[in-house]
């Protein structure tokens, strides 16, 4: 299992050829309290960089984009009660959908945990 991380803040954890996205801690902590998710349906096609998700807080909405691309197996149904479950925990329980991978070769261009570790210190 590794997981990889977009300058957008997203985060991808990949496990075989599933997956699981969400937004970061630090991403979170930016928005503020979050009052709303809208995640994509199963069985939608995403882009790598594109549109995937939305994310609601008392601050803004913002895009969620897919830091790889494929179909959307699950998304996360607990977020449409509990969308503060991405203010709690939002490298867990907190994530947004998972997916079938297209192309394993696209976390090529993401960072490791390390070089995002690195990326928020130059912020």
């Amino acid at each position: 299992m590794s997981v990889y991380f977009t300058k957008d803040h997203e985060w991808v954890r990949v496990e075989g050829d599933t997956g699981t996205v969400g937004i970061t801690d630090y991403a979170q902590s930016q928005l503020g309290d979050i009052v709303f998710v809208e995640v994509p349906e199963a069985g939608r096609q995403v882009e790598k960089g594109g549109e995937a998700a939305v994310v609601e807080s008392v601050k803004a909405a913002s895009d969620v984009y897919a830091p790889i691309g494929g179909e959307v197996i699950e998304g996360n149904s607990a977020l449409a009660d509990e969308p503060s479950l991405v203010n709690t925990d939002p490298e867990g329980e907190g994530w947004f959908f998972k997916l079938r991978i297209a192309e394993a070769g696209e976390v090529e261009g993401l960072m490791d945990s390390d070089a995002y570790r690195s990326f928020l210190a130059d912020q």
